[in-house]
């Protein structure tokens, strides 16, 4: 790990660390992303409606139009109540707060009146009391609102248990409440508050909060009430946590359990709105009577009494973006109980996504630093495919809520800061060294070295290269005949056709000196087979050079062949950075360096184009050789055996090439014995020579004018002619 990635991966953690923190303390902006994507989800799969024996008792328009404007007098209120019980309503629950007396009621009328004895008053109609004695003996649960003036909180009409440690200080507080008329109070079944979402500062309901605390208390609401006194329970029984206090976990209401949030909420899990959920309060209040299919209706049900009028603004906005009367989602809590299908957000649901964002965050970085960006994003994508069907397929058949989006933002915002990085910082390493190398390397040696740590620094290492050089041939001849554009023109398309197959046999071009290559193989990285891979270079330059000759690619006509030499050795070499800080080059010096130039500069004399040491024939195998004698080295006392490269190993197992090979070993054995019939065999060997290889031809004509490299390799004295 370089100095740079280190750093990578600690901004990458460091960034990875702010965003698990982030989401730890869950400003409100999450929460509001949180709640839109749980919306989504029930838009695109709303709680199917069903038949309940839940309806909404609606004070509508036409019921308005029929009866006069709202407030209503409450006799006839207690009328409606009375028709209702009549038609066997299980509970009936207004969502109305009847905190002041009934204005219209005639003994409040003529008390308004100046000059009439109150004694009169005393003896007319009092509809609040009409209303009490309608509601008294009769399942009816009346509504109460919060209220931020006077300590007044209304009596509880059921009793409460709870396991577990404390759950009240769990739910949202109640410091006062509208005082209800005494009267009303005292005669109703069930009290229950009516606010929907205490609290909040969102327009849309998502969660109701079932009960209300003041600390000492619990204060149901409107919609459970309703449930309790219809089946006739008496208590509710909440679970606390077993260890920990201030924490609803779930209650029982009569025969149903229903699992809460922390804070003793019920997620909503609404259907769209329905006609089929209201029956119109006009049609209750008929003179003529109610309709038999009314009466079917309302018969068993738990009535919830409401407006959905829109002057009286008792609208409500659902997770699916319907506005409806708010009596209607007291009506859809009831019957999301009936129907036992919940929405529940685990308490260890923050946890998993807080870890997600940790655990997930700093793989990311990890990726994006030591492997590529482009793999981490397809990772990235993965983890955001996985994190979205988890989620879905979790509220589609668990209705468990967990949050995708957090963690995907949050490792989206982590991929981007790791890869700006890498590639504004740790790359720019990278891309040095494919400057510094990308005309000179093949691509997969180009790819390794940039993974390679400390690639460009200055110095070298001791290893086994393989080194190659070229040259043209009579170049001097050549650019005399041509003007400097034409002698750049001519060198360009030579050595371009030549080093490509330098770079494709994963070799290193080290410079271009004039007319020369000059390569090496095993470096800067290793490469297996290196001298073999030397050797096929070699043989594919040589196809190359005779391909454009014969296409007449240097304009020189037919009259003008180019030619080259190549000189290949195997040895060891100091290999590096070489230069000034500001300005070097990777090259190699040494002995090796030097003996395969002087191979090079030896084609000439032995009269053919590749010629290998006899290191290089020991480091390859199968290709096809033949000895071409030695050469003297500056400060050795003995030669360096060469063999000339006929072909590679096709070649070499073809019946021309063996019986090149076996006249070829006869030339050899008769040179050494100072055979007269020497002349005779080189002529047999260069006529199987013909069937291999053209420029053989040339090769064995130097061994019969006795070449003096080659007579010292056979031991002869370099005066000795062989007849």
């Amino acid at each position: 790990m370089t100095r740079l990635q280190q750093i990578g991966v600690l901004i990458g953690l460091v960034i990875v660390a702010a965003l698990t923190m982030f989401r730890a303390s869950d400003p409100p902006v999450l929460k509001q992303v949180r709640d839109v994507t749980f919306d989504e989800y029930q838009r695109l799969v709303p709680r199917s409606f069903e038949a309940m024996p839940v309806r909404v008792v609606d004070i509508d328009e036409a019921s308005l139009r029929a009866f006069g404007q709202w407030p209503w007098p409450r006799d006839r209120l207690a009328m409606l109540v009375q028709r209702l019980s009549d038609m066997g309503a299980a509970a009936i629950a207004f969502d109305v707060i009847f905190a002041e007396p009934d204005r219209m009621s005639p003994r409040n009328v003529i008390q308004e009146v100046e000059g009439v004895d109150p004694s009169l008053a005393a003896q007319l109609p009092d509809n609040d009391e009409i209303f009490a004695q309608s509601i008294e003996g009769k399942p009816v649960v009346l509504g109460f609102g919060l209220s931020n003036e006077g300590n007044y909180k209304p009596p509880v009409k059921a009793g409460f248990a709870f396991t577990g440690e404390s759950p009240l200080s769990a739910p949202p507080h109640l410091g006062a409440s509208t005082p209800l008329r005494p009267g009303l109070e005292a005669n109703a079944a069930g009290l229950g508050h009516v606010s929907l979402n205490p609290g909040s500062p969102s327009s849309v309901v998502r969660a109701v909060p079932l009960f209300l605390s003041d600390g000492e208390q619990f204060y149901p609401n409107l919609a459970i009430e309703a449930l309790r006194v219809a089946q006739g329970a008496s208590t509710y029984v909440l679970a606390g946590a077993p260890d920990r206090a201030g924490i609803i976990t779930s209650a029982k209401i009569g025969d149903f359990i229903v699992p809460l949030t922390a804070a003793g909420e019920i997620w909503l899990y609404v259907t769209p709105n329905r006609a089929e959920r209201y029956v119109s309060a006009g049609k209750v209040l008929a003179a003529g009577g109610v309709a038999p299919d009314v009466a079917a209706q309302i018969d068993g049900s738990i009535i919830f009494i409401g407006t959905s009028a829109v002057g009286l603004q008792d609208i409500r906005t659902t997770a699916l973006g319907e506005n409806v009367p708010g009596v209607s989602l007291q009506a859809q809590t009831v019957e999301q109980i009936l129907s036992g299908r919940y929405l529940s957000r685990p308490d260890w649901a923050d946890g998993l996504e807080i870890l997600s964002i940790a655990v997930l965050g700093s793989l990311l970085v990890i990726i994006t630093t030591f492997v590529s960006p482009a793999v981490a994003l397809i990772c990235g994508l993965a983890i955001t495919a996985m994190a979205l069907a988890a989620s879905w397929f979790s509220f589609l058949y668990a209705g468990l809520l967990f949050d995708p989006l957090a963690p995907i933002i949050s490792g989206s915002i982590t991929h981007f800061a790791a890869t700006s990085f890498r590639i504004l910082v740790i790359d720019r390493e990278r891309r040095e060294v494919r400057r510094a190398f990308g005309h000179y390397l093949s691509p997969s040696l180009l790819h390794r070295i940039e993974h390679t740590p400390d690639a460009l620094k200055l110095g070298g290492d001791e290893r086994e290269l393989t080194m190659m050089f070229v040259d043209v041939r009579n170049f001097t001849e050549i650019s005399e005949r041509l003007t400097p554009t034409a002698v750049v023109q001519f060198l360009n398309t030579l050595l371009d056709a030549l080093s490509r197959h330098v770079v494709g046999n994963e070799g290193t071009l080290d410079k271009f000196i004039g007319d020369s290559i000059m390569a090496f193989w095993n470096a800067p990285v290793d490469v297996s087979d290196h001298a073999a891979k030397a050797l096929r270079a070699a043989l594919a330059m040589r196809e190359t050079l005779a391909e454009l000759n014969a296409r007449d690619a240097f304009g020189f006509g037919s009259a003008q062949q180019v030619r080259i030499g190549i000189g290949i050795h195997t040895g060891l070499a100091c290999v590096g950075n070489m230069g000034a800080k500001t300005r070097f080059n990777y090259s190699a010096v040494g002995d090796a360096v030097n003996v395969a130039a002087r191979i090079e500069s030896c084609c000439k004399d032995v009269g053919f184009d590749i010629l290998i040491s006899d290191s290089t024939a020991r480091a390859q195998s199968g290709a096809a050789l033949l000895e071409a004698g030695a050469i003297p080295l500056k400060g050795k006392s003995s030669r360096t055996q060469i063999f000339a490269v006929i072909g590679d190993e096709k070649v070499a197992v073809s019946p021309e090439f063996g019986a090149l090979h076996l006249a070829h070993e006869e030339v050899i054995g008769a040179l050494r014995e100072r055979s007269r019939n020497s002349r005779k065999l080189i002529g047999a060997a260069k006529l199987a020579g013909v069937q291999v290889l053209a420029g053989l031809t040339e090769f064995y004509e130097r061994i019969s004018a006795r070449n003096d490299h080659f007579r010292e390799d056979i031991g002869l004295p370099e005066q000795q002619a062989v007849e």
